[in-house]
């Protein structure tokens, strides 16, 4: 139990001080570099901590502790700025919305769905992980990104899911120029089988992307006609979200 508490004591010292070095925690708890360290290799392989990507001799906090936040996130400025717009947004289209924000480069994370009530929908665990590049809110996302971080992620490579998910660099970068001009990213089954989306980001006052909004359903009822009317819906909501979250 020793060694759980001073793990956890680590994880929240990494949140209040990220990115942090080895040596600045060391200072902190007075322990051993080495126990440091491997309390923070442990945390880092659960998925708690990683290295930062500027400066990987500094650690801050991973993915899976975005993936357990939506009940804190339930007081946060974006969630109280969000719920209400999606809901409208379910109302008025019947089908499962989701707010995603991103871990980085490393992926998108879904921190809250409104479901609808068709006998057929999608289905997403809040805290579930996806790709940037494989789906419509990570290139909602990436399309408000600096070009830099873009090339990062494409330096990286680009993993295929299905046989539609972009894997060619210079498709990726057209497709987020066109996310830019039409305001609303697609996906049609690039990430997981027989789903389809429509998505669109939600910006700070600066136009950093803080979250992505976005209508799933199956690809049964996906209609190319219906696009541009989901693409300006899920874009309206996007922007209502962004400035209610301004003005909160």
């Amino acid at each position: 139990m020793k060694s759980v508490t001073r793990s956890l004591r680590i994880l929240e010292a990494v949140a209040q001080h990220q990115p942090v070095t080895v040596g600045e925690l060391t200072k902190i708890f007075e322990l051993p570099k080495s126990t440091v360290q491997r309390s923070l290799v442990t945390l880092a392989e659960a998925g708690w901590l990683r290295a930062n990507r500027k400066d990987t001799t500094r650690w801050e906090i991973g993915a899976r502790v975005l993936a357990v936040r939506p009940a804190a996130l339930q007081g946060s400025s974006l969630y109280a700025a969000a719920r209400e717009p999606m809901v409208r947004l379910r109302d008025t289209v019947n089908e499962t919305i989701h707010l995603s924000v991103p871990d980085a480069l490393q992926c998108v994370v879904v921190v809250d769905r409104v479901d609808c009530d068709q006998a057929v929908r999608t289905f997403i665990n809040i805290g579930d992980t996806s790709p940037l590049h494989a789906t419509a809110t990570g290139r909602a996302i990436l399309a408000h990104l600096p070009r830099a971080d873009v090339e990062e992620l494409i330096d990286r490579g680009l993993e295929r899911f299905s046989d539609s998910t972009p894997t060619d660099s210079a498709g990726l970068r057209a497709e987020l120029d066109r996310v830019r001009t039409d305001g609303y990213s697609v996906n049609l089954n690039q990430y997981r089988p027989d789903v389809c989306g429509v998505a669109a980001a939600i910006l700070d006052t600066d136009d950093t992307p803080l979250a992505a909004v976005a209508v799933s359903m199956p690809a049964s009822r996906y209609e190319p006609d219906r696009l541009p009317t989901w693409g300006r819906l899920v874009a309206d909501t996007a922007s209502e979200i962004s400035a209610r979250r301004r003005g909160a």
